[in-house]
């Protein structure tokens, strides 16, 4: 069989070299950095830990399916699950506040009809039911194919957008998240509710299509999943498996070009000059045109390589460390939303510093993530411009974000000043370095509509013999997206072009 460099070791490109490895080939990952994982990443400090990047998996038949194509021991032996209930706490502008269930949609419907009145509940599981509509309509040729030759397919929006007729004016229809928002959920925290799930996966509801509506949709439907030890355990769990099926690792092995011979992909260079030949190459990391120097990966009339959506937000986090317990009905996710959404987005898209954003804080009830029970750790995170279109190394910028943070923060945990310890600040400029990312920016899941601006870039590139997997490709980020994109890649190589995906 043949000899295949993976290029990065982050959760994309592991998948693909566990299943590639199984079917026999020799599997060889070069990986910058010292550690494996990507953007998964896990920050300790005084007996306090805490997760770097992705906090919570969404479709966890993902990885179960990669641990069962690679291996007798299922995923749950290998790393403890725990659905998160409630899935998310929201708390809007106005004081209302409202849990919604874990993967119950006749739960969140009486709580949010509880909570919000007016018949929210109904409304908002009307969206849903238009939202799985879209689901199945885009899911294979979406997430569980490569993407196709006439991908354009892609670019109509599967989302049954409400025809609303009006008096004198042509009937209209919502085509974004925010004309969704506006038009057909009514509500002002209803609209509120799909900006906030838009904007964590780093979309701006302006001009995001209404096919977004997937994104509430999955995990509402999926539900909500706690890795024990954090996402990184999962990170961890996946490296085993690699090892145990004998794919080999180079940390610090930062790959400068691939090798081009005969027209096709040949191997890679390292930095310090060492060439590694290999038959396929896989990059597991955001398309550089100088690894593939004088080359066109993707064309025009391709997908873009770069998303739609103009400016690819990263993410701030204040890491707290806080004296006291957590309690016992504390909820693990929290949202607590700016009374002015536009503005934030305006901000977030325009490359600036958000007075007042979304901050998510997180709860885990986790052992693992603190010194003793007499001691809580707490993430708050928010969705930010990326580093360059705003200076994340300016220290004075970075304290003005970590207090609007906290001061925003207490409306979840009453009195968190006054417990605090530690905090510790993440931003874009971190990320970067960390992963190489370009301004630390995070890729948002790939959605159809928008005339394919929101697609990202094939599992095939247009050099014969490399392959692109990982967030930055097709089906998009996030960490179930990221183990999709493995699964795509290792298909092709081990089937060829005639691979048409899972069935």
């Amino acid at each position: 069989m043949a000899r295949i460099a993976v290029i990065g070791a982050g959760m994309g490109a592991m998948a693909a070299a566990a299943r590639l490895a199984v079917a026999g080939h020799r599997v060889t990952v070069y990986e910058r950095s010292e550690t494996f994982g990507g953007s998964v990443g896990r920050y300790v400090h005084e007996g306090f830990a805490f997760d770097t990047g992705p906090t919570l998996l969404h479709l966890p038949a993902v990885y179960r399916d990669l641990f069962v194509k690679t291996g007798k021991e299922p995923l749950e032996r290998c790393v403890t699950m725990t659905q998160v209930d409630p899935a998310s706490r929201h708390i809007f502008a106005d004081g209302t506040a409202v849990s919604l269930p874990n993967a119950s949609r006749a739960g969140v419907v009486a709580a949010l009809d509880t909570a919000l009145g007016g018949g929210a509940g109904v409304t908002w599981g009307e969206f849903l039911d238009r939202a799985r509509d879209a689901w199945d309509r885009s899911r294979r040729p979406l997430l569980e194919e490569p993407l196709r030759s006439d991908w354009q397919v892609l670019g109509r929006d599967p989302y049954p957008a409400l025809r609303q007729r009006r008096l004198l004016r042509s009937a209209r229809q919502a085509g974004t998240v925010t004309e969704v928002g506006a038009w057909e959920l009514s509500d002002p925290r209803l609209a509120a509710l799909f900006d906030g799930y838009a904007l964590s996966y780093g979309l701006d509801p302006l001009r995001a299509p209404a096919a977004a509506a997937l994104l509430p949709y999955m995990e509402e439907t999926f539900g909500s999943w706690y890795v024990s030890g954090g996402i990184r355990a999962l990170a961890q769990a996946v490296y085993e498996r690699c090892l145990a099926r004998k794919v080999e690792f180079v940390f610090g092995g930062e790959v400068a070009r691939v090798v081009e011979k005969d027209g096709r992909a040949a191997g890679v260079e390292l930095l310090d000059g060492t060439v590694a030949e290999a038959g396929h190459v896989v990059l597991g990391a955001r398309p550089n045109p100088d690894l593939v120097p004088g080359q066109e990966l993707w064309r025009d009339g391709d997908v873009a390589v770069q998303p739609g959506q103009g400016v690819v937000p990263g993410r701030f986090l204040v890491l707290l460390s806080l004296r006291g317990p957590r309690p016992a009905d504390a909820v693990h996710r929290t949202l607590v939303h700016p009374a002015v959404g536009g503005a934030e987005r305006e901000a977030v898209f325009g490359g600036r510093l958000a007075d007042r954003p979304t901050v998510t804080v997180l709860r885990p009830d986790d052992p693992s993530t603190r010194p003793d029970d007499a001691h809580e750790a707490v993430t708050l995170m928010a969705t930010v411009a990326p580093h360059g279109a705003v200076d994340w190394t300016d220290a004075a910028l970075r304290e003005r974000c970590a207090e609007a943070l906290i001061e925003a923060a207490d409306a979840a945990v009453p009195g968190i000043r006054e417990r605090l310890l530690h905090a510790e600040v993440r931003t874009p400029a971190e990320t970067a370095a960390d992963t190489g990312a370009e301004g630390g920016s995070v890729p948002a899941p790939a959605l159809a509509g928008a005339g394919g601006a929101y697609l990202h870039p094939g599992n095939r590139t247009r050099l014969p013999g490399l392959y692109a997997a990982g967030g930055w490709s097709h089906p998009g980020g996030g960490l179930a997206h990221a183990g999709m994109s493995g699964a795509l890649v290792a298909g092709l190589i081990v089937e060829g072009d005639g691979f048409r995906g899972s069935q």
